[in-house]
């Protein structure tokens, strides 16, 4: 698993530490999760240089990329950087064979105008090119559960802000939202086999997460 210590991977770490069909999960990043669990092994180090880690990677059946950043003020070339060359690099270093789910953005567009949409399209066609079983999640709206919290401090005011008005924006939009529980139980559901769309979205998210 990378991308841990975000909101998503916060989210996600938990449902994979609570299966109790899942024997081991590693973690890969910067910096510590400040977890403890049995199952859990974290290596720390620099996620850009996959051969300092590669070999710990090996014999797991799923990879859960959660690590994303925002595209703000940021040039196209350094966008690109972490978010094109990082998955798949990373992607590289695994067996053809595993359930690789990567969480993309609702946009996400290789021909699009955006950017960033841009960006995040063509690392969604490179997955699919490469693994048989990859998953592009592209959730909207998403509510921390469980004390997931953000990295940036904008989206924890915006979050804190929508806390009362969760329940009416939940029935007026429930195609546009689901949860950080969610999407780690729908992560899990995708590794044990479920067959899925290759995109999917809040509702094929929370679908998942139910079965």
């Amino acid at each position: 698993m990378f991308g841990a210590t975000g909101m998503v991977g916060q989210g996600v770490l938990r449902e994979c530490l609570l299966a109790p069909d899942v024997s081991e999960v590693l973690v890969v990043g910067r910096t510590p999760t400040g977890v403890t669990d049995p199952k859990l092994t974290e290596v720390i180090s620099d996620v850009s240089q996959p051969a300092g880690y590669a070999a710990f990677l090996q014999g797991f059946d799923a990879c859960f990329f959660c690590v994303g950043v925002s595209s703000g003020g940021m040039s196209e070339a350094d966008y690109r950087q972490v978010t094109y060359t990082l998955t798949t690099d990373v992607a590289r270093t695994l067996r053809r064979d595993v359930t690789f789910v990567y969480v993309s953005a609702q946009g996400a567009d290789p021909d699009g105008r955006r950017m960033w949409a841009r960006v995040k399209g063509e690392t969604e066609n490179a997955l699919f090119e490469r693994f048989d079983r990859a998953f592009a999640m592209r959730p909207g709206v998403i509510r921390a559960l469980h004390g997931a919290t953000s990295k940036t401090r904008a989206y924890r005011v915006l979050y804190m802000i929508g806390t009362p008005i969760w329940p009416v924006f939940s029935r007026l939009f429930p195609r546009m939202v689901t949860t950080t529980e969610a999407i780690g139980r729908a992560m899990l559901t995708l590794a044990r086999g479920a067959k899925a769309p290759k995109i999917l979205y809040a509702t094929g998210i929370n679908r998942l997460a139910r079965m």
